[in-house]
C-alpha cells in the first residue's frame, strides 16, 4: 500500500536526539592522543568513535585489563551469584600475587565489599585474585569467563591470560577492545560507589586506599574508571565522565608519565564534550494515528513506536534543527499480524535521514469471512437490543 507522509513539530526538551553517522576528526583532533602509543574516545550511549590513534594494535594495558575482571564482579552481584557481605577466605595464591596490593595474609577473611573496594579504588592484585576465586573458584576458571565475555562483547583484539594485569607474553587487549569493556560495565551503576571514593581505611583503618584516578579531584563530571601501569604497557588509563546527559570514554596507553596519562584523558574527553551532544528523541510526543485494514475484521489498527534502546549522537548545537516525520501506510491488507511494522516514525537533519524507529501494529486483525462476519453483525445487533 501507498505510504504517506506526515511532518511532526516536536518540543525538543532537555533530552531528544543524536547522531550515529560517522564523525570526521578535525585537524585540532588528529593532535589529540599525541602522547599515547594507542588512544581512544567513545561516545557511551551510542558506541560512536570519535577519535582514535592506533585503536586495534595489539599492547598491554596493566591494571587495565582488571576492568574485565571488576565487570564479572559487578555482573556476580547482580545476578545473586555473590553478594557484598559475603565473606572470602584469603588463599595462598591470592597473597602470592604481589604488585599493587593490599598484602592479603593467608587465611585472612575479608568480606567482598572491601575486596571490591581495594581491587577499583587501590588496583590491588591480590584482591582481584581473591575475588575471582570466589566467583568461579579458581583464577584459571575466572579466566576461562573472562575470554568468553570478551568474544560475547566483540572484543576481537584482546586475550586474557591474568585476571591482574600483570605483563605476560600472549596476553594483550587493544584501545578499542578497553572502550568496549568499559561501555559495559559502565551499565552497571553499582560500580560508581566504589570508583567515586577517594580515600577508604580498610581493616580498621590500620590500611588506608587512595585512589589511583587522579582526574576523580580535577575533571568535572568524572565518574571512573580505572589505571594501569607495567615496563610493558607503559603508564595507562581508562576514564568516564558525564556532563549534560553524554557519557565519554577515553582510553590513553603507552603514555611515558602518569601526568600524561591523564592530560591526555583529560583532552580527548573535552574534544567529545566540546563537540557533540549526546539525546534521546522524543518519540513518546509523536501521536500515531490508526492505519485503515482493508477486508478485516476490524477496519482500523493502532500502531506503536519502538522505543530506541540507545542514545544517538548529534553534533552540538544542531538538535534544534531535528525534523519528526511519520511515515504510514495509507491502507493494509487483512490478515495484519500483531507486531507487523505498518510505518515508521523519521529524524531527518539537514535534508539526510538520521535514524529510523519502526511502528507496529498493536494488535492482530484476521481477515474477514462469511461467518466472521455473520457474528460480528449478530453481536451488534444483540448489543443494540440491551
Amino acid at each position: 500500500m501507498k505510504q504517506r507522509w506526515m511532518r511532526v513539530p516536536v518540543l525538543l526538551l532537555a533530552a531528544t536526539i543524536v547522531w550515529t553517522a560517522a564523525v570526521p576528526q578535525t585537524a585540532r583532533g588528529a593532535e589529540l592522543g599525541a602522547d599515547a602509543k594507542a588512544a581512544l574516545l567513545m561516545d557511551a550511549g551510542s558506541g560512536t568513535v570519535l577519535f582514535e590513534k592506533n585503536a586495534k594494535e595489539h599492547r598491554a594495558a596493566g591494571s587495565v585489563t582488571k576492568l574485565m575482571s571488576i565487570l564479572l564482579f559487578m555482573e556476580a552481584l547482580e545476578n545473586g551469584q555473590i553478594h557484598t557481605e559475603d565473606k572470602v577466605t584469603v588463599s595462598a595464591f591470592a597473597n602470592s600475587m604481589g604488585g599493587s596490593e593490599i598484602w592479603l595474609e593467608v587465611g585472612e577473611v575479608m568480606t567482598v565489599d572491601d575486596l571490591l573496594k581495594a581491587v577499583i579504588i587501590q588496583s590491588a592484585n591480590d584482591a582481584t585474585v581473591a575475588l575471582a576465586e570466589h566467583v568461579a573458584g579458581s583464577e584459571e576458571a575466572f579466566l576461562l569467563r573472562m575470554n568468553q565475555r570478551a568474544a560475547e562483547l566483540g572484543m576481537e583484539d584482546t586475550y586474557y591470560l591474568n585476571t591482574t594485569g600483570f605483563d605476560e607474553e600472549g596476553q594483550y587487549t587493544c584501545a578499542y577492545d578497553i572502550a568496549l569493556v568499559a561501555q559495559e560495565l559502565l551499565r552497571h551503576e553499582k560500580v560508581f560507589e566504589y570508583t567515586m571514593i577517594w580515600m577508604y581505611d580498610l581493616r580498621g583503618g590500620k590500611t588506608q586506599l587512595a585512589n589511583t584516578n587522579k582526574l576523580l579531584k580535577t575533571y568535572a563530571g568524572i565518574t571512573g574508571l580505572k589505571t594501569g601501569t607495567t615496563d610493558d604497557a607503559g603508564n595507562c588509563f581508562c576514564g568516564t565522565a558525564t556532563r549534560d546527559g553524554m557519557t565519554m570514554i577515553s582510553v590513553v596507553l603507552g603514555c611515558s608519565t602518569s601526568t600524561q596519562r591523564f592530560s591526555s584523558a583529560a583532552a580527548l574527553m573535552n574534544y567529545g564534550f566540546a563537540g557533540w551532544e549526546s539525546l534521546r528523541p522524543a518519540l513518546d510526543s509523536l501521536i500515531v494515528p490508526e492505519t485503515a485494514v482493508q477486508n478485516g475484521m476490524k477496519s482500523t489498527v493502532q500502531g506503536a513506536i519502538v522505543q530506541p534502546q540507545t542514545s544517538l549522537l548529534l553534533k552540538r548545537g544542531t538538535a534544534g534543527k531535528v525534523e519528526y516525520r511519520l511515515n504510514m501506510e495509507d491502507a493494509l491488507e487483512a490478515p495484519v499480524e500483531k507486531g507487523q511494522r505498518i510505518g515508521s516514525a523519521e529524524l531527518w537533519l539537514g535534508g539526510e535521514q538520521i535514524a529510523e524507529y519502526p511502528v507496529l501494529a498493536e494488535v492482530g486483525v484476521n481477515k474477514i469471512t462469511f461467518h466472521g462476519a455473520f457474528f460480528t453483525l449478530l453481536q451488534r445487533l444483540l448489543c443494540s437490543m440491551i
